[in-house]
């Protein structure tokens, strides 16, 4: 001890045994951990210093919150906050396995250990902070941040991807309408964080991360408040759990990160072709309606040329009017028979034709519009309750609804029974898992759970029943659900991802220009198969969908692992692709690009499987040397060899965009360029910035 007490370094502590004389182990695969006389502790990987927490103490906080919610979203305010740093360091204690650092505040108080170990030698170790004397509303741990430090990550962020001088919360919610910074956030407005799938992790381009470990809300502050530090808070008395992940890659990283939280698994092949989102797309209760509009829609596509392989229906359950005069879907599980009377025999149809038939399902249950969901399910003790022991009701979308209670075995058993119809009866190839992040934080559940946590982990519940039906009927793979909330491990259970409600506009806080920030974080997140509405969705906000705006979001969507179009929440207002023929001819021109890239999608998709290594990949992936690289938000390669810079300002015939270090072509024209600078680009509706690595690829460039 008292040599550990008399060196600046004090210790290299390993997890591995060692033939030295002097008890100190060697480090596990190059992992050392050194930790100092002010209990900071220093991880180096191969020489390199990694994540730290020496310059700063870790703190306890003790404050009262008042929780307001609107319509998904919510806002804690914070009161009477007292925090108290621990800044004396009583013992530290080493062995051949941990670590272990016993802090106090000055007054002696309040205590804490901080205890390191390694569950996965050489690639992970653990940090864990707990308190062991007074008492406390969250634990925060502090990190150093240097000169380089950057925070990538954290799920589904729109703003950018390095989060550096940023300070945030992550905890699962509506995004919001517009998002608009000047305006007040709620009742409807997000903020820059507001997002449907946060995750308490990040990584460094310098081929570290980190993943707290819990399901509470979390705040970071990253180097915003105190410029060498970012703070990882978990609102909870529970030890704050932080799993470090090292590398030495980004992309070992992510790696690592997959096997702590699980991998989706591959989609099937059909996945990869154009899915086209079509509905009856009218108020009115009109006979056959849907059938025949989807009917018609495949005729249209077929005459057209455009190579769909998916039809997916949201309105099969039946239409609803939306707040904002748009039309949406009645929430429920089951079929509208008016509007599609012979759902079944339209499936088989649209297989027998090639395409598959994708629907919609969310958790909402509705009180008041006479399904049968409600009644028995209350009876039966299904829903969730509120802290009064009623059936606990919320203002949702469609009014009042309430919400099946997953941690009790027979609701879970119930909303499976419907969701097996839906496959058997019908023979539905899957579905949108929309929703899952409105669960009230005050709900008390079968199990006992704890509301905040089970809030974060309620889509987690939803996409994993889903996932528990198709493996049940569909064991070869041979099925999609796609689902835009999220938390940590919802990896295992999810497929597919897409970024939320964009408004239909180019807005830099909601619109198009979200996409690929949303991509690259979801994507470095450890959630590979990532897609988007083509052409966003909302029009709360925005105006209807343009034609520009349709072509430019075309465009991205073909290098997209998932092409995916959406009618939106206006239909008969927003742009399509049969709106006009020159409309048409680019759309159909895309989606042969798309189809052209099918057997290099596969490819990444088997390698995601496997590795969590991201198909929409941040630059930084593919150039790990390259500092610049690191810093470019708005550009992305599809697998190792492509770059896509997408147009996303109105108007836009030309862009700047960065080429990392080496020879690239131009796909569109096959000029070459040398890489490791910027160039300005021409780039007029139908030529988005796209470049090759060292070969051109005249395939895609004669595609018409």
């Amino acid at each position: 001890m008292s040599r550990i007490l008399a060196a600046a370094l004090v210790c290299c502590f390993v997890a591995c045994s060692s033939d030295d004389d002097d008890g100190v182990a060697p480090a596990p695969a190059g992992v050392e951990v050194r930790v100092d006389a002010g209990g900071g502790v220093t991880f180096v990987v191969d020489g390199r210093e990694t994540l730290s927490t020496v310059g700063t103490a870790p703190e306890i906080r003790e404050f009262s919150v008042t929780t307001r919610a609107v319509v998904g979203q919510w806002e804690f305010t914070r009161s009477d906050e007292v925090v108290t740093p621990l800044t004396r360091v009583t013992e530290i204690r080493e062995s051949a396995e941990r670590a272990e650092i016993d802090f106090s505040s000055d007054a002696g108080d309040v205590a804490a250990t901080l205890t390191v170990t390694h569950p996965d030698p050489g690639r992970s170790s653990l940090l864990t902070l707990e308190l062991t004397r007074g008492t406390a509303s969250s634990l925060a741990l502090p990190i150093r941040c240097d000169d380089e430090s950057q925070f990538h990550g954290f799920g589904a962020q729109y703003n950018k991807t390095n989060q550096r001088g940023e300070a945030f919360r992550l905890f699962v919610s509506e995004q919001g309408l517009g998002r608009d910074p000047d305006l007040p956030v709620l009742p409807v407005n997000g903020d820059s964080y507001t997002t449907y799938f946060p995750m308490p992790y990040f990584v460094d381009p310098r081929g570290f991360g980190a993943l707290v470990r819990t399901a509470q809300r979390v705040q970071v502050d990253l180097c915003k408040s105190k410029p060498d530090a970012a703070w990882f808070e978990v609102v909870s008395d529970a030890p704050l759990e932080m799993l470090v992940f090292h590398g030495p890659t980004a992309a070992d990283v992510i790696e690592q990160l997959g096997a702590e939280v699980g991998r989706p698994i591959a989609p099937p092949e059909w996945a990869y072709d154009l899915w086209i989102g079509a509905q009856a797309g009218t108020t009115e209760t009109v006979p056959g309606a849907g059938s025949a509009a989807i009917r018609a829609e495949a005729t249209a596509l077929r005459a057209a040329e455009i190579p769909v392989g998916v039809l997916w229906v949201q309105d099969w359950s039946g239409i609803r009017m939306n707040f904002d005069g748009g039309s949406g879907v009645q929430y429920r599980w089951e079929a509208d028979e008016v509007l599609y009377p012979d759902l079944a025999e339209l499936i088989a149809e649209l297989r027998a034709d090639g395409i598959r038939f994708l629907s919609y399902a969310n958790p909402f249950i509705d009180r008041d519009r006479g399904f049968r969901f409600y009644p028995e399910m209350e009876a039966a003790g299904y829903l969730i309750r509120n802290p009064a022991g009623e059936t606990y009701d919320v203002v949702a979308p469609n009014g009042a609804s309430s919400f099946p209670d997953f941690t009790n075995p027979d609701a879970r058993e119930y909303v499976k029974g419907f969701l097996r119809k839906m496959v058997l009866d019908f023979g539905m190839d899957g579905w949108m898992a929309d929703f899952g992040e409105w669960m009230p934080t005050d709900a008390v559940y079968f199990d006992g759970s704890d509301p905040i946590a089970r809030h974060n982990l309620y889509p987690v519940d939803w996409n994993a029943i889903s996932r528990e039906v198709m493996d049940e009927l569909r064991p070869d793979g041979d099925w999609v659900v796609f689902a835009r909330s999220g938390f940590t491990g919802i990896h295992r259970y999810s497929m597919v991802h897409w970024i939320g409600d964009q408004e239909t506009d180019w807005s830099p806080n909601d619109g198009l220009p979200t996409v690929v920030p949303a991509m690259l974080n979801l994507s470095l997140s450890g959630i590979p198969f990532v897609t988007h509405d083509i052409a966003g969705f909302s029009g709360t906000i925005a105006p209807p969908s343009t034609k520009e705006l349709y072509q430019r979001w075309t465009e991205l969507g073909a290098f997209t692992p998932i092409m995916r179009t959406h009618e939106g929440a206006r239909k008969q207002l927003n742009w399509s692709w049969e709106k006009d023929a020159e409309t048409t001819a680019h759309f159909r021109r895309f989606a042969r690009i798309h189809a052209a890239l099918k057997h290099e999608l596969m490819e990444l998709a088997d390698s995601a499987a496997s590795s969590s290594m991201p198909i929409v990949r941040h630059l930084m992936l593919e150039f790990p040397d390259d500092p610049r690289s690191s810093e470019i938000s708005d550009q992305f390669m599809l697998g190792p060899e492509l770059l896509i810079a997408p147009v996303v300002s109105e108007g836009a015939t030309a862009k700047s965009i960065y080429l990392p270090p080496g020879t690239w072509y131009h796909v569109w024209s096959g000029d070459e360029f040398a890489g490791g600078r910027d160039i300005t680009v021409d780039a007029p509706i139908g030529s988005p910035p796209v470049f090759s690595l060292g070969r051109d690829r005249p395939e895609l460039r004669a595609i018409d």
